[in-house]
């Protein structure tokens, strides 16, 4: 399938005040999965440097720095891309023998390449440990009927809400409340996989969703590492495993390093204060 993207951001403050370097995380990726066929990004006031660099993750980074002695009241942000999504069965794949039962181990050379999407040696959430032996048990130890249950159980479980900012809740207050943003759901959904000993990252992006919705908004999920079948992505919010309808910007092993814009202001008169506004708008492309 192919979309066109529309993503505009504005932050306007109540004050003039001094742009530090910002970093833009709205490039959809280019890869198996999908190919990006236009990009373009406009921003106001205009930076002096623009540089696109690749993170840690691969993910294509826009890098912007302003002109220390101008001032400005807004910083707007806007993005049109076009990008050609490839894989309409999510299923498509052999695992390889040895990783169909949970649990198991990863080898040692593909583990020190998986540690920091394990988490190895770092505190699980007693909610998720208790999860993931009920999925366990329920699933038989299969590892594709444990993601699809536990897909399924938060998709079925949980009230979805908008949080339009603010970091994920910790997932045992997900669970806890049943309820949650999408960066909720996927936060929850990568810590019952890591009790499993499942390595996980954390992906923003967009969905397509209902074509008729006007009010449209990020969207983030889960992947999963399966060996054999490399990166698979989860949705939570919508009980999907994740094809050709969705779009993906970035990847990251913590959800901050996948926020849309990073950057600081300051202003000589004190505190600023911003207000933040957006407009998404997702159309599929016919042939």
């Amino acid at each position: 399938m192919r979309y066109k993207i529309f993503h505009s951001t504005t932050y306007s403050y109540d004050r003039p005040v001094q742009l530090f370097p910002h970093i833009v995380r709205l490039r959809p990726r280019s890869d198996g999965w999908q190919t990006l066929q236009k990009f373009d990004i406009q921003i106001t006031p205009e930076p002096i440097t623009i540089t696109h660099l690749n993170d840690l993750d691969g993910n294509v980074l826009t890098h912007m720095m302003f002109d220390p002695d101008s001032r400005t009241e807004s910083l707007a942000v806007a993005i049109t891309s076009q990008v050609e999504t490839h894989v309409d069965n999510p299923f498509s794949y052999q695992l390889f023998p040895w990783a169909l039962q949970l649990p198991f181990d990863y080898p040692s050379s593909l583990q020190s390449q998986l540690q920091p999407y394990l988490r190895l040696g770092q505190p699980i959430d007693p909610s998720a440990y208790e999860l993931a032996q009920r999925l366990w048990g329920e699933s038989g130890g299969t590892i594709q009927d444990f993601l699809f249950r536990l897909n399924n159980l938060i998709y079925r479980s949980c009230a979805q809400v908008v949080r339009e900012s603010g970091q994920p809740w910790p997932p045992g207050l997900t669970w806890l409340k049943q309820s949650g943003s999408c960066r909720d759901y996927t936060v929850l959904f990568m810590e019952v996989c890591r009790a499993m000993g499942l390595a996980c990252r954390f992906v923003s992006g967009y969905q397509e969703g209902d074509p008729d919705m006007t009010d449209r908004h990020l969207h983030a999920w889960p992947e999963v590492y399966l060996p054999g079948a490399g990166w698979r992505g989860y949705d939570p919010t919508h009980g999907l495993a994740v094809a050709d309808q969705h779009i993906a910007l970035v990847a990251s092993v913590e959800p901050k390093y996948a926020g849309p814009i990073e950057g600081g202001v300051r202003s000589p008169d004190g505190p600023v204060q911003s207000t933040l506004s957006y407009k998404l708008q997702l159309d599929r492309l016919l042939d």
